[in-house]
This record gives structure tokens, C-alpha cells and sequence, in this order.
């Protein structure tokens, strides 16, 4: 069993290989810790599986795992999750931009009690408009969004503790939340600087539709963070909140009609009042519906809506 697992999700970075497995291999053999080299290719279409399979039959540490198609950033990192065995596991991006010298830093931050270490590319390689800009102001509205004030979400070298990664579930695209998802697991999260290199080969595979998913998935991880366990809180009170804003309006025009004999079937008031009680109504039963799928899924896999950091006991008495 090794006791540190690197995992490196691959789309399309064929040229970038062989110099990527021989830096890792360089900044991990000195260490004298077993590791292995999970690198995962997404559905590449630039050879990268075949030039793999050769780089696996050469390097006894490498472990590799070729998805049937392109999932995405989420899914490769789940898949080498799955697929790595380490006690303690190492990401980072395979286009040689993060620098496999700065893994040591990481992992002598996690010994020091921490079940999270992300880096923080304090000295960026990449355009100002085009990508530092967008960049710097994401992590600040993630970082006030999720209460986790980190410099750099975008900065995939991270290490993390395994019973940590065993706790959350990755789907659609929240890798970049992955800080956020722990702090909810009740991590210890830190941050130390790391190098950033300027991209050698290809290009990168993030566009403009990227600040659009990164704005719904902020909206989910803040939902999870404040309402995953009671989501009645949320769905039920602004559903009292329509349902008593329209039986206010109702009565305000019921008598209206009672007192004056005025006409109310042509006032936009009483379309309010409709449809704020309709609202209400459908907000009130979204609530309880929430709250039996949160129950089935606690409950249907077993998961508490707790964790446990450690359990300490007195020596008992024979």
C-alpha cells in the first residue's frame, strides 16, 4: 500500500507526458515515502492513451486509468480518487504549469495537523485581462460566499488526508469547490505559496462559458453549506412568506369588495395574490420534498450528518 498517491487528471496533453512523469518521479523518489503516479486521461483524442500505456510499462509507480470518453475536470479527478490507494493524496494539473518541487512543502503543511493544503499561485504565469483578473475576482467572491478565505481556488495542486477525500461526493463540476466541500466535512484548511509555471505546450481547455458554471456551482455549494441538512429552512419560511404576503393582499381586496362594493376581478392586486399563494404553496411543499430526499440520502447510504475528527477514551479499569 503506498502512503502517497499523486493524481493528475490528462485531456489532451500528450507533449507534456513525459516530462510531467519524469519531474513528478524526480521531486517524489528523495522523499523515501512509497507513492504512485495516478495519472488519469480523459478521453484524450492526441494519442496521450497510447503514450501512457508505454510510460506505465517503463515506471513501476505509475498507475494509469483511460476513461471511455471526455466527463470532465470533476469526474477524472473522482475516477483517480477511486483509484488511488494512498493514505495521503497529492493533485495537480499535468500541462507543467504546477511545479511537482513544491509537493514536499505541501506535505510537510499537512503533517502539522491539517487535512487540507491548497496552493496559492502567488506569482501567476498567465494573461492579466484574460485569465488573472477573472481569477482574482472569483476567489474573492468564493472565498466570501463559502466563509473558506483562500487566495487561490483555481490552484489544483492540493494534498489532502484520504479519510477526507472518502467523505465527499464529486459530481458535476465542483472540483474548483473542493476546499469548500471539505470545510463542510469540518476540515482543517491552509494554504502555502507555491511556484506557477507559463504553459509550454497546447493551450488551455477553459473558455468564457467557464465563469457561468463556476457562478451555478457557487450557488450549489452555498446551499449545500448552509441548508444540506435542513433545506425546510430555507424552501418552507419563503414559502410562508408568499403564502402570507397573498392572503394579506386577498384581504386587503376582500374587503375592499365588502366595504366600497368595488370592483376587484380587473385589479393586478388580486393576480398578486394568486400567484404569491401559489408560490408559497409550491415553495412549502419543494421544502418538504428537499427534506426527504436529504433524509434518503443520509440514510440510504449510511452517512451521518456528522463527522467525527477523533474519539478519546479513558483507560478502563480490568
Amino acid at each position: 500500500m503506498p502512503d502517497l498517491s499523486v493524481v493528475v487528471p490528462l485531456f489532451n496533453e500528450a507533449a507534456s507526458l513525459p516530462q510531467l512523469v519524469a519531474q513528478l518521479l524526480a521531486a517524489l523518489r528523495p522523499l523515501g515515502r512509497s507513492f504512485e503516479l495516478v495519472l488519469v486521461d480523459d478521453g484524450s483524442s492526441d494519442g496521450s492513451a497510447a503514450l501512457l500505456r508505454q510510460l506505465a510499462a517503463a515506471t513501476p509507480e505509475l498507475v494509469v486509468v483511460l476513461l471511455r470518453r471526455n466527463y470532465g475536470q470533476t469526474a477524472a479527478m473522482a475516477a483517480g480518487f477511486d483509484a488511488s490507494l494512498g493514505s495521503v493524496i497529492v493533485t495537480l494539473d499535468g500541462d507543467l504549469q504546477n511545479d511537482p518541487a513544491d509537493i514536499p512543502l505541501l506535505l510537510e503543511t499537512l503533517e502539522q495537523g491539517f487535512d487540507l493544503v491548497s496552493g496559492w499561485r502567488h506569482q501567476r504565469q498567465d494573461g492579466a485581462i484574460s485569465r488573472l483578473l477573472p481569477s482574482r475576482i472569483a476567489n474573492q467572491l468564493i472565498a466570501r460566499v463559502t466563509g473558506v478565505g483562500l487566495h487561490d481556488y483555481g490552484c489544483s495542486l492540493k494534498a489532502y488526508r484520504r479519510e477526507l477525500v472518502s467523505d465527499m461526493n464529486l459530481y458535476g463540476e465542483l472540483h474548483r469547490f473542493l476546499p469548500a466541500l471539505a470545510a463542510i466535512e469540518g476540515a482543517r484548511i491552509t494554504e502555502v505559496k507555491v511556484g506557477h509555471q507559463p504553459r509550454r505546450h497546447g493551450k488551455s481547455n477553459y473558455g468564457i462559458d467557464r465563469t457561468f458554471r463556476v457562478l451555478m456551482d457557487l450557488l450549489t455549494v452555498w446551499f449545500m453549506k448552509r441548508f444540506l441538512t435542513r433545506p425546510m429552512h430555507v424552501f418552507g419560511f419563503w414559502g410562508l412568506v408568499a403564502m402570507a404576503l397573498g392572503l394579506l393582499i386577498g384581504g386587503y381586496l376582500v374587503a375592499g369588495k365588502l366595504l366600497t362594493g368595488a370592483d376587484i376581478g380587473t385589479r393586478p392586486l388580486l393576480l398578486a395574490a394568486v400567484l404569491a399563494i401559489i408560490s408559497g404553496v409550491q415553495l412549502f411543499c419543494f421544502g418538504l420534498l428537499a427534506e426527504l430526499q436529504m433524509r434518503t440520502y443520509h440514510e440510504s447510504q449510511g452517512r451521518p450528518i456528522y463527522r467525527v475528527r477523533a474519539t478519546l477514551r479513558g483507560s478502563l479499569a480490568a
